[in-house]
């Protein structure tokens, strides 16, 4: 189950001891794994703290990533306090702008938003990946998979579905992309509209404030930008995507590799979502998972329309019933 979003039993101390003795403590948010944000207030002063609670989650790699990233001139919350072994971080507080409220109330600010997406992007590819981050190549991608036949089809209850072809049409898919000799990148994971503060006072890339990057790996230069454009939770116009992508390819002069990248890398971390979002609601009993389906469907449906994915293509149409994919959540008025 979600935890409640009641502080920690030991936050009021750990902020005593750093300072902010008699602070509020208010509920921000919780996310898809066991992490929880309060928003700390004491007089004028405002802060962030995480409850990253051991042994689920380990705070020192945000810290870690955190640092690196103001290093090569992007915006991460500076980290005020730590105390590892309770999982407590205090963080600068970045503010309330999120970029996927911004666009709501004005959607004519996207393209403009989402080209600054696109040459942050282009920014961190221009370093070489942070050291010491795991590597994110084809057997982390199979492995990823195997959450769309472990959680995705009982949940929609298909009883039989070929799972000895599902590696072997995915590795037909992946192994080009894994080989494709693309210098690796510090690859984020989970960069969206919901992971981005838009900060006052700072323009250009230094606008964006990251958030959510503590499982940063070394891996494929098309992933991130996969992540914020076929984003889970807001609708990006096809024709928005198609000109990120250029974008993206004539700031890094990438070649056809890139492309094809793009569009395989597209379909396995949209399939993964499919997968991970029962996860969470069969599993954890986080039932918000399930309204995201429909618009995952989607994407993944164009994703598969190109021709390095047609034996993936082949496999769902094979065993995935048009009934239980899109269709199946909107009937249950997710």
């Amino acid at each position: 189950m979600a935890p409640p979003m009641i502080p920690p039993a030991n936050a009021a101390s750990f902020l005593a001891a750093h300072g902010w003795q008699g602070a509020e403590i208010l509920p921000l948010a919780g996310d898809a794994s066991f992490r929880r944000y309060f928003r700390i207030r004491a007089g004028d002063r405002r802060a962030v703290l995480m409850d990253a609670p051991p042994p689920h989650e380990n705070p020192r790699p945000f810290v870690e990533i955190a640092g690196w990233l103001e290093g090569v001139g992007l915006t991460a919350p500076r980290v005020l306090a730590a105390d590892f072994d309770e999982g407590l971080l205090l963080l600068d507080d970045l503010g309330d702008a999120r970029m996927r409220e911004t666009l709501d109330a004005d959607p004519a600010a996207e393209r403009e938003l989402y080209e600054t997406a696109v040459d942050i992007l282009v920014h961190l590819h221009d370093h070489p990946p942070m050291a010491g981050l795991s590597s994110q190549g084809l057997d982390e991608w199979l492995a990823e998979l195997r959450l769309f036949p472990d959680w995705y089809v009982p949940a929609v209850g298909l009883d039989m579905v070929d799972v000895g072809a599902w590696d072997d049409v995915w590795r037909e898919a992946l192994a080009p992309v894994a080989a494709d000799g693309l210098a690796p990148v510090t690859v984020l994971r989970d960069y969206h509209a919901e992971n981005v503060m838009l900060i006052d006072g700072k323009g250009g890339i230094g606008r964006f404030g990251l958030l959510d990057f503590q499982d940063a790996l070394a891996g494929h230069p098309a992933y991130d930008l996969v992540s914020v454009l076929e984003d889970a939770r807001r609708d990006v116009p096809p024709e928005l995507e198609r000109a990120m992508i250029d974008r993206y390819v004539d700031r890094t002069q990438a070649d056809e590799r890139f492309e094809r990248a793009y569009w395989v890398l597209a379909a396995q971390r949209n399939t993964r979502i499919l997968g991970v979002f029962c996860r969470l609601w069969k599993r954890d009993g986080k039932d918000r998972y399930k309204v995201f389906q429909p618009r995952m469907w989607g994407l993944l449906e164009r994703d598969l329309a190109h021709l390095a994915l047609a034996p993936v293509r082949a496999w769902f149409d094979e065993n995935i019933p048009l009934s239980t994919r899109a269709a199946a959540w909107q009937e249950a008025g997710s």
